[in-house]
C-alpha cells in the first residue's frame, strides 16, 4: 500500500510532502516527493486514561465509534469492570477488546474494592496485581486513588506500587487538590501522573515535582479551559484524556475535539499533536506506531488542520475509518454481570428529616463537590434539595438516603447502576414513588439507566456487568440521547450530562461529600458523617 500526503513530522517541526509504503502492517519507507498535496498524515490519537465502561459500550464498540475520530488508542483502566466481578471482569474486557483492530493498553486496577467504606462486588488483591503486571497485555498500575494508604504507607498499596516498579511499569495518579509536602511525598512513592487537576496552580506545582499532567475532558469532569495554559511551557509533561466520556459525546468527537480547541486557542501545532500523540506512546512504552520506518501504520489523514475533521483511520496498515464510516466489524458480545437485588418499596425510601441536615451541592463539569448544612425548612424539592439514594445491588442491605442540591428536577427521577467506584444502584428523584420506579426498572433490567415520571418510564439496560450494553454503538448512542433530552427537558435538570453527574455522586475519594451504600461520607475526614 502506498499514501501520498503531506508528512507532519513532530519530532522534527517539519511538514513535508510524502510517499509512505506500507507492507505486512508496518511503515516500509518514508520517502520525500516533490509534489503538492492537500491532505496531511499523522500519528493517530491516544486517549491517555479512560474508563472504556463509561461509554456504555463494550471495548470492541467503543473501537467502532472512536477510528471515526482519528483515536488509534487508549489507556484503558478496567477499574470499574473490576469492582463488579474481578479478575474476571478485567479478563473480559481484554478478551473482548483483543478481537477488533485497536490498540487498547489495560492496566492492573490498584483498588478494588475503592475505599472500605463500600460494598463492592470484587475484590482485586496484591497477589492479583502482581499477576495482572506480570502479563504483557497489562501496561500500568491504574489510577492509585487510595492516597492515604500511600501518605500512611499501607503495607498492602506500597506492595502494590512495588510490583509496577518490579515490571519497570508506570503507576498512575489520582490526588485531586493534593498539594505541598503530602502531594510531594504522594510522588515520591513513584506515582507518575495525574488526572485529577481541577487548578493551573494545582497542576503546575505537580509538573514541578515531575509528573505527568492529564488534561481531562470528559462528559462530566472538564477540566481543559484551567489547564490548557500550561500547554506552551509544560507540552513534554501534558497528555490528553476524557476519563468518562458516554457515548453521544463520543460519537461527536474524542481526542480530535481537544487538539482542535487548543489549536484555537493560538497554541503551537507540533506542541499540541505531541500532547495528543507520542507522548502517551513514550510514557507507557505503547507498542503504537509513531509514523517512523520500522512502526505500526499506526495513523491519520485529514485535509483540516484546524478542526481535525477525520478523513481516513489506519491500524497497523489497516483502514478501520473512512469518511465517516467505521470500518470495524460488529462482533458477538458476551454478556458477564453481578446483580442481586430484589425488588423495593415505596416504604423503603421512608426518611424522617432531622432538624438540620447534610446536603451533598453537585458541581456540574466537576467530579468535586460541595457540602451544606441546611435546616429541615430548607429540605424540599422546590428549593433544588431532592432525596438521594444509594442502594446496594450485590446482597440485601438497607437503603442509603442522603439529598442533593442542583439537578433541578420538577418531576420524578433517573436511577443509574453505573454509580462509581462500586457500582450500586443510585438514584435521584422528586419522590419516593418515583424513586421506587427508577429503582425497580433497573433491578428488573440487573443494570441500566432509567428516567421516569408518573406518565413515562425510560430505561436503557446494560447487562454487562450493570456497566455497558450488548448493542451497536450508534443505537445506544441514540438511546442515551433520548434518556437525557427527557432528564433534561421534561424532568428539568439543568446539568450538562445529569446521568453522568449522577453516577459521581457515590465517588468517595473525590471530596467533599458523596453517598455510598453504607451511607453519608465526607471525602475530607475520610469518614462517615
Amino acid at each position: 500500500m502506498q499514501i501520498k500526503a503531506n508528512l507532519i513530522d513532530i519530532v522534527n517541526r517539519n511538514i513535508y510532502p510524502a510517499q509512505i509504503v506500507v507492507e505486512e502492517g508496518r511503515i516500509k519507507s518514508i520517502t520525500t516527493i516533490d509534489e503538492k498535496l492537500d491532505s496531511y498524515i499523522l500519528p493517530g490519537f491516544i486517549d491517555a486514561h479512560v474508563h472504556i465502561e463509561s461509554s456504555l459500550l463494550v471495548p470492541s464498540e467503543f473501537a467502532r465509534m472512536a477510528v471515526l475520530h482519528g483515536t488509534v488508542g487508549t489507556i484503558s483502566d478496567p477499574h470499574e469492570i473490576a469492582n463488579v466481578l474481578g479478575m474476571e471482569g478485567v479478563e473480559y474486557m481484554i478478551n473482548n477488546a483483543k478481537q477488533v483492530p485497536f490498540h487498547f493498553n489495560f492496566g492492573a486496577p490498584s483498588c478494588v474494592p475503592a475505599t472500605v467504606f463500600e460494598t463492592a462486588g470484587a475484590s482485586v488483591s496484591v497477589a492479583e496485581v502482581e499477576q495482572l503486571l506480570a502479563s504483557p497485555d497489562i501496561l500500568y498500575l491504574s489510577e492509585m486513588m487510595n492516597f492515604p494508604g500511600v501518605l500512611h504507607e499501607d503495607p498492602e498499596v506500597m506492595a502494590k506500587i512495588a510490583a509496577a516498579k518490579k515490571y519497570n511499569k508506570p503507576v498512575d495518579g489520582h490526588a485531586p487538590g493534593l498539594g505541598g509536602d503530602i502531594a510531594k511525598k504522594y510522588i515520591a512513592a513513584g506515582i507518575s501522573t495525574d488526572h485529577e487537576c481541577f487548578t493551573y496552580e494545582e497542576a503546575l506545582f505537580k509538573i514541578q515535582q515531575g509528573m505527568k499532567v492529564l488534561i481531562r475532558e470528559g462528559s462530566a469532569a472538564k477540566n481543559f479551559e484551567a489547564l490548557i495554559p500550561l500547554m506552551d511551557e509544560h507540552y513534554q509533561m501534558l497528555m490528553f484524556c476524557s476519563d468518562d466520556k458516554h457515548a453521544d459525546a463520543l460519537e461527536i468527537g474524542h481526542i480530535n475535539q481537544l487538539v482542535a480547541r487548543a489549536l484555537q486557542k493560538g497554541n503551537d501545532l507540533f506542541k499540541v499533536l505531541q500532547v495528543a500523540c507520542l507522548n502517551p506512546i513514550e510514557h507507557y512504552k505503547m507498542a503504537v506506531g509513531k509514523l517512523k520506518v520500522g512502526d505500526w501504520a499506526d495513523f491519520i489523514i485529514t485535509h483540516d488542520l484546524q478542526n481535525f475533521i477525520i478523513e481516513q483511520t489506519y491500524i497497523k496498515g489497516e483502514l478501520v475509518a473512512d469518511k465517516g464510516q467505521s470500518k470495524i466489524k460488529r462482533i458477538q458480545v458476551d454478556c458477564v454481570n453481578h446483580f442481586d437485588c430484589a425488588p423495593k418499596t415505596i416504604a423503603d425510601f421512608a426518611y424522617p428529616i432531622k432538624e438540620q441536615e447534610h446536603v451533598i451541592e453537585c458541581l456540574d463539569g466537576q467530579l468535586i463537590t460541595n457540602k451544606l448544612l441546611l435546616d429541615k425548612k430548607e429540605i424540599l424539592p422546590k428549593n433544588d434539595i431532592l432525596k438521594m439514594v444509594v442502594i446496594n445491588r450485590y446482597k440485601a442491605a438497607p437503603v442509603a438516603i442522603s439529598f442533593v442540591k442542583n439537578f433541578g428536577f420538577k418531576d420524578g427521577a433517573i436511577a443509574s447502576s453505573v454509580a462509581h467506584d462500586s457500582h450500586n444502584i443510585i438514584a435521584v428523584g422528586v419522590d419516593d414513588e418515583s424513586i421506587c420506579k427508577a429503582v425497580n426498572l433497573l433491578i428488573l433490567n440487573t443494570g441500566g439507566l432509567s428516567a421516569v415520571n408518573k406518565q413515562t418510564q425510560k430505561v436503557l439496560p446494560l447487562p454487562v456487568a450493570g456497566l455497558m450494553s450488548d448493542k451497536d454503538a450508534w443505537q445506544v448512542s441514540m438511546d442515551y440521547t433520548e434518556l437525557d433530552t427527557f432528564a433534561k427537558q421534561v424532568l428539568g435538570s439543568g446539568l450538562h450530562a445529569p446521568f453522568m453527574s449522577l453516577s459521581f455522586m457515590a465517588l468517595l475519594v473525590i471530596p467533599h461529600l458523596k453517598l455510598s451504600d453504607k451511607g453519608l461520607f465526607d471525602g475530607d475526614s475520610f469518614q462517615f458523617v
